[in-house]
């Protein structure tokens, strides 16, 4: 057992084996954080460190053990990754959506990569190409696996073997990873954005709009005071205040002009009410600096639901909201078929100019 700290100065981040031990994402004076202890078994594993600069961006990394003081992890057993390591759901995530994208990075020798996943732990580490776990071989550089839409409130495994047949210590095989599905309706948990064609304003369309993508033509927004995202991040989201994993959506306001602001996002048609679903629910964190305009949630773009605290926007934690599906249903809404969903600050009902701030959602489902 071996409980892994970090004196840092600024934020850091620590993994070990695809789970997060440490997050830590502030800037401060220098200062020690330690992990729980976790249990490691004889052999190689992936360690994952990040770090953002505050003052010097100084960090030292230590371990300690019942048979080992406190010190500075050596150079000797630090090498470049072998294996596949930084697991996307990271590993033993729970309440992750139903279907989801499953990426990795590959080790330091891999030239490709064989991918094994299933519900049965010992079937997943045992498993050979031969074996129905074997999903299949993946090319450098297109680490992604879709496995389809999964069952609710179940564990998953999966293994990713690194392979180069120019070399002699190929394969490598992977750790066994595990996440667990949620038991509700995942509609976002704002995971999977990032850089690539997977920005976050190509989904929850805001304000600003944007010029051609790809296929698809320019969108001149909505006519709103929304801004999504932070491009002042890696993957522009919000990565320091966050709900649940390591992201949260970000939102500019500025009511001064538009009178609201909202973005949304399609859904297709979904069900709300699968699996006994009867409250859709929320997180949501403001400022203090925030203008005290009032929150809402549309369905279909139908009328509102108006948060009961018109100064909800100032909540300077993370706050919880729970919105029975019928008060969609009063308004007009066939909650059994539901092709879009906005967040929204303002008064949407009489577009009254308002003010201006940055409000975060994070974890937005349906719940029995």
């Amino acid at each position: 057992t071996y409980t892994f700290s970090v004196n840092s100065e600024g934020g850091t981040r620590l993994w070990i084996d695809g789970e997060r031990l440490l997050n830590m994402w502030v800037s401060w004076v220098p200062t020690e954080y330690a992990g729980l202890p976790v249990f490691l078994e004889t052999g190689i594993h992936t360690l994952r460190l990040e770090y953002y600069h505050y003052s010097n961006g100084e960090q030292h990394l230590y371990w300690t053990s019942p048979e080992m003081d406190k010190q500075i992890i050596p150079a000797g057993p630090l090498q470049p990754p072998t294996k596949a390591n930084g697991p996307n759901p990271s590993n033993n995530a729970k309440d992750i959506k139903q279907a989801p994208l499953l990426k990795w990075a590959p080790g330091d020798k891999a030239a490709s990569s064989q991918l094994y996943f299933g519900a049965d732990e010992e079937a997943v580490k045992n498993a050979d190409a031969a074996s129905p776990e074997f999903k299949g071989s993946i090319e450098l550089g297109a680490e992604l696996f879709d496995p389809g839409t999964l069952e609710w409130n179940t564990t998953y495994y999966w293994r990713v073997d690194g392979v180069n047949d120019l070399d002699a210590g190929s394969p490598w095989a992977g750790i066994v990873w595990s996440f667990t599905t949620a038991d509700f309706l995942v509609i976002d948990d704002f995971e999977d954005y990032d850089i690539g064609n997977k920005e976050i304003w190509w989904f929850w369309k805001d304000g600003l709009g944007y010029g051609p993508h790809g296929d698809e033509p320019a969108y001149p927004g909505n006519g709103t005071g929304s801004a999504v995202g932070d491009e002042n991040t890696p993957t522009y989201m919000e990565e320091s205040i966050i709900h649940g994993g390591s992201k949260s959506m970000p939102v500019y306001f500025d009511n001064s002009v538009a009178a609201i602001s909202e973005v949304d996002l399609a859904l297709g048609g979904i069900d709300l009410t699968q699996n006994g679903g009867t409250t859709l629910k929320l997180f949501f964190h403001g400022d203090i600096g925030n203008a005290a305009d009032p929150l809402y949630v549309t369905l279909n773009g139908g009328l509102p639901v108006i948060h009961e605290d018109p100064a909800a926007a100032q909540t300077n934690k993370w706050a919880e909201w729970n919105i029975p599906l019928q008060a969609f249903v009063d308004k007009g809404v066939d909650v059994t078929n539901v092709n879009s969903i906005a967040v929204g600050i303002g008064n949407k009902t009489s577009l009254q100019p308002g003010g201006t701030g940055t409000m975060y959602y994070d974890d937005i489902g349906v719940h029995p």
